[in-house]
């Protein structure tokens, strides 16, 4: 599994008020420096990856075989992404046995969406400044799988926050070999108006104090709330990043329930278009919603062993 941190350093200045100083924002604060994450990937557990691979090349999706990391438990698909991103299908290489990899309880189970990642260019940086910040994070460590033409790809990451890797904060990954050696744009991809993995939609218990934890890892402004009944939660978007976070409405709903049995984790991923009408019309996606100003939809969850996988694009 596999993130570029961008930076972006941003004066927050408001006429008659003073500069805001505070280098550890809290809910409703703006820092005065922001990082931009970019996703790297978004990952799909399943038990068994065949039949994962099977359902996303029946709604339009043909994964490319990725093959086995090397930690001899899990193998990968992938769909790859013109602005680099891919989603990830991840399985054991033996279904069933599933030890040796954190996300095991999520394969057994066919959780589905279940970790994300980005990507930076100095993990060790970002390492320190994210336990600088008091936040739990990992040293980093090295990983590796073996393309099918038997290439070797390699890489290291340091997982952050508490939990499963990739469950709310991503872990961070850092290309020791070529990057476009570990994903390239999948052929079925390609001139099907999918730009890429442009939000990853996480299920929080409490709204605001996952917000907070954004907040004061990436010294982002307060999200922007919605209420959506379409997906029996309550919304927080922080505009121009790759997270929604999703907590559930009171009563008993899917979230509640998922939330229950996995503990928080991604729930769904987002993929930008660049013509939203053109997509829906070529993967046969019917959308009557708006998300946060966009248009929006989801493939049949159904047709995906209960994956959440959407599409947004500009409302105009």
């Amino acid at each position: 599994m596999s993130l570029t941190i961008k930076w972006h350093l941003t004066l927050c200045t408001f006429i008659g008020m003073a500069v805001i100083a505070a280098s550890v924002p809290t809910m409703g604060q703006v820092s005065k420096s922001s990082i931009a994450l970019h996703v790297d990937h978004a990952s799909v557990c399943g038990a068994d990856l065949e039949p994962m691979r099977q359902e996303f090349a029946h709604i339009g999706l043909t994964s490319d075989y990725g093959g086995p990391h090397a930690n001899g438990g899990t193998h990968m698909a992938l769909l790859g992404f013109d602005d680099g991103s891919y989603l990830e299908l991840i399985a054991p290489q033996k279904p069933g046995v599933v030890e040796g990899s954190n996300w095991a309880k999520l394969m057994t189970a066919n959780a589905g969406a279940c970790a994300w990642a980005v990507e930076t260019n100095d993990i060790k940086q970002e390492v320190e400044r994210l336990k600088a910040l008091g936040i739990s994070t990992g040293e980093p460590t090295s990983g590796s799988r073996k393309r099918p033409d038997g290439m070797a790809i390699e890489w290291i990451t340091a997982y952050v926050g508490s939990g499963t890797p990739g469950a709310t904060l991503p872990f961070i990954i850092q290309d020791r070999t070529p990057r476009d050696w570990r994903v390239q744009t999948s052929a079925s991809v390609k001139n099907s108006g999918l730009v890429g993995i442009d939000v990853v939609v996480l299920g929080v218990n409490n709204l605001e104090k996952a917000a907070a934890l954004f907040q004061r890892a990436y010294g982002w402004p307060a999200p922007v709330i919605e209420d959506h009944w379409d997906f029996d939660a309550k919304l927080a978007y922080f505009p121009g990043q790759p997270v929604i976070l999703a907590s559930p409405r009171p009563g008993r709903s899917w979230l509640a329930e998922r939330l229950q049995k996995f503990g928080e984790t991604p729930v769904g991923f987002v993929l930008q278009t660049g013509n939203f009408d053109a997509a829906a019309k070529r993967f046969h996606i019917n959308y009557n919603i708006t998300w946060f100003g966009q248009k929006f939809a989801w493939f049949d969850a159904k047709k995906l062993h209960g994956v959440r996988l959407g599409i947004w694009g500009p409302n105009n």
